[in-house]
């Protein structure tokens, strides 16, 4: 988007019209607690449009904020509607975003007082946020809302807060960049704390490029927060190369757990033959990780989350979510010595740890277990949450930081992730190896099970197989993905075209399908999938292709060309085009959240 600007190719105001109809195409998605009037964010389009875009770094670029950060402007709610308040000033971390020329769109849906991981705990009249691809299954929490509207592409990043996994596993669950941050980096002043000793706050993006520019904007020393780092600057961006022997720590596999789940079990598995392609991979022990993890609610951190809303929930404890006045509940009766006695053992854990850590360039876990429905979070939702905080809640106690990132999806279409870890400070070497394994997942082809003799994932060379760009009915999930699977095909990775193509409904025959269509003139750039097929397969293949849709070549964004499905211009004076949508799936959840209907 920053390229548009800068090529004059598009204005503030045709941005802000086209989010404010994405906004209102994801209703349903429960993602917005408050949003700016759009005659404000149409009068601050026409500000901007009058400076030069080359001098604001972030200059119209659409965010949203989690609804615990505080914007004057909008109530804070922290997702209880009669904790709310108008602020008077904006938060430090916001503040340093619009003065970069971001365009803050509102304030997003969370579980209250960021309490929780599944995105459940929201009271009305705010209702659950849903997950971007399956509004079926949580969007995982609490920054539930901020990770949605990335994912949907309404804006282009968000902030979230985290401070047990709240900026990394919504992350995992919506197929999008988390990054934890070193806690005090990013000025945490303007945030309704949830355990203000361990509270940060996060990005949201779509790549770890876009997270570390971001965090070069934000992370500046801010006086009014008592917990801010100094100035000291952050490790090296530069990260080592193949040559440099990367070494990626994992846990012993005793000491993984995925709660039943085999096919996480088995997205992690490959996850690691990946990277075996680019480094050493050394497991390693887990367990004073896992220790201090059960510190987080078993321990005195908890009256710590209950000093920080004291006065509103005991002058209003009837208007707390029921779940959360149950976690809490326990927290009065911490007293002094206990948190002496967990502040010790937390001392020589954090010993422990960062000894695991020295020699190695991170450790990567899962970022979640497993991902559940809404159905089966709110049958259970103390056990589950619990599940779900498995790989992250000692990362904050353990003065770590982190980054999520996508890496992989279940068979029914949802997206599995994995997390980077290390040592205070690192942030920027994470986000450097982050990109590097990005890289590697665009040229790396994921095998669907993981061989039997260990060896290397297959280069994108291969002469077995041919790639081709999906955009429909034959994505990850949808009615004609076992066509693939029955040839062998193996997903390879998420794309997106270049911004030269427009995308239609087509009016044939069941399943629904879409046509892409290139249009230079007035496209844009539409979500794809690309996979593998082995090249024995490929006339079997396309001879279940027929006409409209043909095959051809499709440009993506980074300027490649794949063989992908396109159709004939014909059969669209009779279609419905939803170009934007942004992607077929996009369109499925919008039709779906309307009854059937658009």
């Amino acid at each position: 988007m920053r390229k548009a600007y800068l090529s004059r190719t598009v204005t503030v105001s045709e941005v802000i019209h086209e989010v404010l109809v994405q906004v209102g195409n994801f209703k349903d998605h429960n993602i917005w607690i408050s949003l700016q009037k759009p005659e404000t964010l149409l009068a601050e389009a026409k500000k901007l449009e009058q400076q030069d875009p080359e001098q604001l770094p972030l200059y119209g670029i659409p965010f949203a904020v989690k609804d615990n950060i505080d914007f004057a402007g909008l109530p804070t709610t922290a997702a209880c509607p009669d904790f709310s308040y108008l602020p008077t000033q904006t938060a430090f971390a916001v503040q340093r975003l619009i003065d970069a020329g971001a365009v803050l769109i509102g304030k997003t849906n969370m579980d209250q007082f960021a309490t929780g991981l599944t995105g459940t705990r929201s009271a009305e009249p705010y209702g659950i946020c849903k997950n971007s691809l399956n509004p079926d299954y949580i969007a995982g929490g609490s920054s539930s809302g901020s990770a949605v509207a990335v994912a949907l592409n309404i804006v282009n990043f968000s902030l979230g807060t985290d401070t047990a996994g709240s900026g990394r596993v919504p992350a995992a669950f919506n197929n999008i960049v988390g990054l934890k941050p070193t806690r005090g980096l990013i000025s945490c002043a303007g945030v309704v704390p949830a355990c203000r000793s361990l509270d940060c706050v996060s990005i949201f993006s779509r790549s770890a490029a876009e997270a570390g520019y971001l965090m070069d904007i934000l992370v500046k020393f801010d006086p009014n927060d008592s917990y801010a780092r100094d100035d000291r600057p952050l490790e090296s961006t530069r990260y080592p190369d193949k040559e440099a022997n990367l070494r990626f720590g994992v846990p012993k596999t005793e000491q993984l757990n995925f709660f039943g789940d085999e096919q996480s079990a088995g997205l992690f598995s490959q996850a690691i033959a990946m990277l075996q392609s680019i480094g050493e991979v050394v497991e390693t022990d887990f367990q004073p990780f896992l220790e201090a993890a059960v510190l987080l609610y078993g321990g005195p951190w908890i009256a710590e989350r209950y000093a920080g809303i004291r006065h509103f929930i005991e002058a209003r404890p009837e208007q707390l979510h029921p779940v959360i006045r149950q976690v809490l509940s326990s927290a009065q009766d911490k007293n002094a010595v206990d948190a002496f006695d967990a502040l010790h053992r937390m001392q020589h854990l954090k010993r422990k740890t960062h000894s695991v850590l020295q020699g190695l360039s991170c450790i990567i876990t899962p970022t979640a277990p497993r991902i559940y429905r809404i159905d089966e979070v709110l049958a259970d939702p103390v056990n589950l949450n619990s599940n779900l905080g498995y790989y992250t809640n000692f990362m904050n106690l353990l003065d770590l930081c982190a980054v999520a990132m996508p890496s992989g999806f279940y068979a029914n279409g949802l997206p599995f992730g994995i997390t980077l870890f290390g040592t205070a400070l690192s942030d920027s070497r994470l986000l450097g190896i982050a990109k590097h394994i990005e890289a590697l997942q665009r040229t790396v082809p994921k095998p669907i099970e993981q061989s039997d003799d260990n060896s290397e994932v297959p280069a994108a060379s291969s002469t077995r197989y041919q790639r081709i760009a999906v955009c429909g009915a034959h994505m990850c999930g949808l009615p004609l993905n076992r066509q693939l699977l029955d040839l062998g095909a193996r997903f390879y990775a998420t794309a997106r075209t270049s911004a030269n193509y427009r995308l239609y409904a087509l009016a044939i025959a069941s399943p629904e399908r879409p046509g892409l269509i290139r249009e230079e003139a007035q496209g844009r750039s539409i979500d794809l999938e690309l996979w593998e097929l082995p090249k024995a397969h490929w006339a079997d293949f396309i001879g279940h292709i027929k006409s409209p849709l043909c095959l051809g070549s499709v440009e993506l964004e980074d300027g490649q060309w794949e063989y992908g499905f396109l159709c004939e211009n014909y059969p669209i004076i009779k279609s419905f085009e939803i170009t934007g949508f942004g992607g077929w799936r996009n369109y499925l959840q919008a039709k779906s959240a309307d009854g059937g209907q658009l």
